[in-house]
């Protein structure tokens, strides 16, 4: 499981903290349905921008050791709260990928259920009074697809990581760049991990999982993941 934290260290800011600030506004305040239906053209400014710093961002050593775990562990699902494509673009797949917080290259309609994917073909770089984007079945204003604050997971995403979890629980466990508030990683990592798993935590910072954790890394992703990635993949294949 994944946090912002990861995408940190890739020059994406966290919503939380100084860094994660937008023209001297909280993104916080800007992430949620009231600021949309009050203001949908200084939110979807402010998802541009995000959406092209991503752009111009690069995986760093944190997404591409993920991607090499994958390869290695017979059974695996990364679940992310980051809604960027960095664990994509380093080689983790979709199938064994759940953005739980959504996709932000991903454009969707307010009323009706019609979506589509942006990240090639939108020109973020026009005129900030660019009309806002409609829905071409309905009209109606279409929004960024991703889950705000005060919104339900995704069902069919929630439905992925419950059915995972149902097979059984994971001889590993590993939580990294996540302040771990939102009661379902907690409630995830203890069933994912319980009775035989081992449950790694990867945050320079005390969270409310540390007490849970068998092992607590006080580094950053990209420094800590590389070489817990590389042990597990040795301590795997001396077992073969």
């Amino acid at each position: 499981m994944t946090g912002a934290g990861v995408s940190a260290e890739s020059g994406i800011p966290t919503f939380r903290g100084e860094d994660g600030y937008w023209r001297n506004l909280d993104p916080a305040k800007l992430a949620t349905p009231g600021a949309f239906a009050k203001d949908p053209g200084l939110v979807w400014e402010w998802y541009r921008e995000r959406r092209q710093r991503i752009r111009n961002a690069q995986p760093n050593p944190a997404h591409k050791a993920i991607a090499k775990l994958a390869q290695y562990a017979q059974e695996f699902l990364l679940v992310t709260q980051n809604v960027d494509d960095l664990h994509a673009r380093a080689g983790s797949s979709k199938e064994k990928m759940v953005q739980i917080h959504g996709d932000i290259f991903v454009t969707r309609c307010s009323r009706c259920d019609l979506s589509r994917h942006d990240y090639e073909h939108e020109h973020e770089h026009e005129s900030e009074d660019i009309d806002l984007p409609r829905c071409p079945r309905c009209e109606g204003l279409m929004r960024p697809g991703v889950v705000w604050f005060g919104e339900q997971l995704p069902w069919d995403e929630l439905r992925r990581v419950e059915n995972y979890l149902e097979d059984g629980p994971c001889d590993f466990v590993i939580v990294a760049g996540t302040t771990a508030t939102f009661g379902y990683i907690i409630d995830w990592a203890l069933r994912a991990s319980r009775d035989v798993g081992e449950l790694i935590e990867v945050n320079p910072d005390e969270t409310p999982l540390s007490q849970f954790a068998t092992q607590r890394v006080r580094e950053s992703a990209a420094v800590a993941l590389p070489r817990i990635v590389d042990q597990l993949v040795i301590s795997r294949s001396s077992k073969l």
